[in-house]
């Protein structure tokens, strides 16, 4: 199975013969306001930073992320990206037995794959939305070493509710199974703490939680994420898994940045959740089914025949699914997008043969 990610334009701009800026990318889950203006701003006063090395403990930013989320430093470990943890945590823990979500974001897979690990799978459902149901809790049994869950999963947009992840975390502690939840698209829901499991850090050596800078920020580029880890042993363990200065010495200033601008959250808020109801409702009055989503992207069902194809050739990328275990070529992702990118994508899927 391919385990591809969007965000290739480079690829689409030649074939079309077009400057890579003349993409719509649909494909990539990232911030469309991008970078906040205090994080351009301390990157331009401070590029003179790049040239000293970066302070291999993240000293500042931890510090940072430590208030941001009330949460002892001991905790928290920084590292050059969400995907550069997950691999960590996959060649740190060597499991044997791991349980992952179908379909779900494909460096779980990868990662486990790599050192070896047997993988069992928890199908999500078309008939059920694709949600996470109660049943998952039979598959937490003394053989499985860890369990992967992206929440909100990730292409799904669905959201498991705090209650089950509660239950499965006291299933896993019963049999000391090492939990790891990625929320990396939590900060795109306004009550993020009513559904988050971070409270649960300090209190159990069975959760990892896994954040980045990438989605929310914008900051792709820039190679940014962190994880919240119960286990001090196993945060020990990662970093001294990880190279040398993982983390960039800009990303670093980067991240404490985009943590101090609050008005660019509120704004990002605002616009995701207005412009993910008129895509939702414009998908369904052009005749796809859509799914309810909590993040910054839509994951919907084409009764069009290579819709991606149909797009690509108007010089617009969204993401086929097909290549995700569990769904078939009808599947799709798009990210939100700003208001004008988002009306031009309905203007185009309205054109589109069917």
């Amino acid at each position: 199975m391919a385990l591809i990610h969007g965000g290739d334009i480079f690829t689409l701009a030649e074939k079309l013969n077009k400057k890579d800026t003349e993409i719509m990318d649909f494909s990539v889950n990232i911030n469309p306001l991008g970078l906040s203006p205090k994080v351009k701003k301390a990157l331009i006063e401070h590029i003179d930073l790049a040239v000293a090395y970066p302070d291999p403990l993240c000293r500042k930013l931890i510090a940072a992320l430590s208030q941001q989320h009330q949460m002892d430093k001991e905790h928290i470990l920084c590292g050059n990206g969400a995907a550069d943890l997950i691999f960590r945590l996959a060649y740190v823990c060597q499991p044997k037995h791991a349980l992952i979500l179908a379909p779900t974001f494909a460096e779980y897979e990868l990662a486990l794959s790599q050192v070896g690990c047997e993988i069992s799978y928890y199908n999500l459902k078309e008939e059920t939305d694709y949600k996470v149901e109660e049943d998952l809790l039979e598959l937490l049994t003394p053989d499985l070493d860890m369990i992967w869950i992206c929440n909100p999963n990730n292409p799904t947009g669905q959201l498991t509710p705090k209650s089950l992840m509660l239950r499965l975390l006291r299933k896993c502690e019963a049999h000391n199974i090492q939990m790891i939840v990625d929320e990396c698209f939590m900060d795109f829901i306004e009550e993020d703490s009513a559904y988050s499991m971070i409270e649960e850090v300090e209190k159990s050596k069975h959760v990892t939680i896994l954040k980045a800078f990438t989605k929310f920020y914008g900051m792709a580029g820039l190679r940014l994420g962190y994880a919240l880890i119960g286990d001090k042993v196993l945060k020990d363990a990662l970093q001294k898994a990880a190279q040398p200065w993982a983390v960039s010495s800009l990303a670093q200033l980067a991240g404490v940045a985009a943590l101090e601008d609050i008005s660019y959250k509120e704004e990002t808020l605002s616009m995701i959740k207005a412009q993910r109801t008129y895509l939702k409702e414009a998908l369904k009055r052009l005749g796809f089914r859509v799914y309810a989503s909590y993040a910054d992207y839509l994951f919907f069902k084409s009764p069009i025949p290579d819709l991606h194809k149909q797009l690509a050739n108007e010089g617009i990328l969204i993401r086929h699914c097909g290549n995700y275990r569990g769904l078939s070529a009808q599947y799709y992702r798009i990210g939100i997008k700003t208001p004008q990118m988002n009306t031009f994508l309905i203007q185009a899927l309205e054109k589109c043969e069917r």
